[in-house]
């Protein structure tokens, strides 16, 4: 399995930015279809983005869309995500994960096909 480690959290204000960022190491990462997904506090972890193994395809939460931008970067072994327009719901520990290759990207955004994880980052907006 790949072992993915995030990092890029902060706190920051709304309408502000931040950009996390995902390392993986141990695997093929190519290989891998990619996503990101939070939880907040009292409440269940949610899909944030996905991005395909090539990158050319992506897949964004209704909440997310037009402010978020999942992307990859094959060579480096990284999964990025810009966040803009960042609103007080946004706070949550944002985690990435590595979609199993047993899943079609019709899963995208179903959390138990993903099987590798990392640690998470914490993301706070405040007004």
């Amino acid at each position: 399995q790949v072992q993915l480690v995030e990092s890029g959290g902060g706190l920051v204000q709304t309408g502000g930015s931040l950009r996390l960022s995902c390392a993986a190491s141990g695997g093929t990462f190519s290989s891998r279809a990619m996503g990101w997904f939070r939880q907040a506090p009292g409440k269940e972890r949610e899909f944030v983005a996905a991005i395909s193994r090539s990158g050319g395809n992506t897949y964004y939460a209704d909440s997310v869309k037009g402010r978020f931008t999942i992307s990859r970067d094959n060579a480096k072994n990284a999964v990025d995500l810009q966040m803009n327009n960042l609103k007080s719901e946004d706070t949550a520990v944002y985690y990435c994960a590595a979609r199993s290759t047993y899943y079609s990207s019709v899963y995208y955004n179903h959390i138990n096909a993903y099987d590798s994880w990392g640690q998470g980052t914490q993301v706070t907006v405040s007004s």
